[in-house]
């Protein structure tokens, strides 16, 4: 039974009944629904603000890990330029230069990856720019350091070449200085110990006992061994490669034969005064490409700086020479 609710009218002094009409109470109940509906949209818009679902935590969660791997990812690729671009300094500055090959531009090294449409799969998402900014940085860095590895592969060559090369040319005195009895001529214009007529000496007399030593100055291939070469007398020839051969005239006699590889420092031969000769002396030569040049510039190999500046200042001496 539902409840029966009075009022007291005032006018009768009598308490009468409230009868509620359906209409109102209808009325009443819409507004009550309204006003619900009302309250609940603003709460879900504006709690919506301040409140997340499970669903935008998660989401918010995984976007929040995402952003701390990227840039994680951004300081790995920030460290790994600055190590490439310390290498590529170097190998410009250092390597190259030192085997006398030709910088890389860095136009070249940083050169991007051609192809219009080459990113266009990272288009239309909410973080596009950065995708695609990441992307070709990785791709500048793959190219670059593909160009890197080129040239550290140019400079392996060049360094096993230039080896070789330093190990082949004549770089050191034929006879030792405690062996020596004097530096007798130098290259340049002398006085022939026979005609007595000033003409150009093209190598170096070393004076020493017949039978001294003589040394080649440089890895090679012995071209010759023989004394069928005028004035000469009994001489060898070293082929060194790169275009230079050491000779070796007034030999008393040989410890070498045609054909035979020998290197810097091996014993070759003896002084003596075959040939064209005035006394026991080793005639020293060094060609370059079939021309004679100076061989005061061959010796860094076994002299001291002081050593050198005295054998440099006998050798400029115009007198006469032994051959």
């Amino acid at each position: 039974m539902s409840n029966v609710k009075y009022y007291y009218d005032p006018e009768t002094l009598t308490y009468r009944q409230i009868i509620r009409k359906k209409r109102t109470t209808f009325k009443r109940t819409l507004v009550f629904l309204l006003a619900a509906s009302i309250v609940g949209f603003l709460f879900v818009l504006v709690g919506g603000q301040y409140f997340e679902s499970p669903r935008e935590k998660a989401l918010n969660r995984e976007l929040q890990n995402l952003d701390l791997h990227f840039n994680l990812l951004n300081k790995k690729m920030e460290e790994v330029e600055a190590v490439l671009t310390n290498i590529e300094d170097r190998d410009n500055a250092i390597y190259r230069l030192y085997f006398e090959a030709n910088p890389i531009p860095e136009a070249q090294r940083k050169q991007g990856l051609g192809g219009v449409n080459r990113y266009q799969k990272y288009d239309g998402f909410n973080n596009s720019e950065l995708i695609i900014d990441a992307n070709k940085r990785i791709d500048i860095l793959q190219k670059r350091i593909i160009v890197q590895s080129k040239s550290l592969d140019e400079i392996t060559d060049l360094a096993k070449d230039k080896e070789s090369f330093l190990a082949k040319i004549p770089a050191i005195q034929p006879i030792k200085n405690e062996d020596l009895t004097r530096m007798a001529s130098g290259y340049g214009y002398r006085s022939d110990p026979f005609t007595k007529v000033r003409k150009f000496h093209y190598g170096m007399d070393f004076t020493a006992p017949r039978g001294t030593p003589v040394y080649a100055t440089g890895d090679g291939v012995i071209k010759r061994a023989d004394g069928r070469s005028s004035g000469y007398g009994r001489h060898i020839r070293i082929d060194h490669g790169y275009g230079y051969v050491s000779l070796y005239a007034h030999l008393y006699k040989y410890n070498v034969k045609r054909g035979q590889k020998v290197k810097r420092g091996d014993l070759i031969g003896y002084v003596g005064s075959t040939g064209r000769s005035q006394a026991p002396h080793l005639h020293y030569e060094v060609f370059k490409d079939k021309k004679r040049i100076n061989p005061v510039n061959f010796y860094y190999g076994n002299l001291s700086p002081e050593e050198f500046n005295t054998l440099l200042a006998i050798a400029s001496l115009e007198n006469q020479s032994l051959d």
